[in-house]
């Protein structure tokens, strides 16, 4: 995966299309990721008799990874990623629009 926690994404496809987050998990067993912010659903929590009051909470749900693209540090807009290996074979992560690294 050329994604990773942290990274500053966009939504490209959904319902969620054209906004910007950062991503705060990913699951590259089933090729999702979850976005701060994005594709919230309302999940209700039963009350408890102890301490926990009953309330309607925003969750965070997976989008795929195909629906998001990295924003290119250079311009701010969406970009595909390229992976290159250095001479000391370290990969490093480059834009390939604007050729800058990430």
């Amino acid at each position: 995966m050329k994604i990773k926690k942290g990274d500053k994404v966009i939504v490209i496809a959904g319902k969620d299309r054209g906004q910007t987050g950062t991503i705060a998990q990913v699951i590259p067993a089933k090729s999702l990721v979850v976005i701060e912010g994005i594709n919230l659903v309302k999940k209700h929590r039963r009350a408890t008799q102890r301490s926990r009051k009953g309330q309607i909470i925003d969750k965070a749900m997976p989008i795929h990874i195909s629906n998001v693209q990295l924003i290119d540090p250079k311009t701010g807009k969406g970009t595909r990623v390229r992976v290159t290996r250095g001479k000391d074979g370290v990969r490093t992560r480059v834009a390939a629009k604007s050729g800058s690294n990430i």
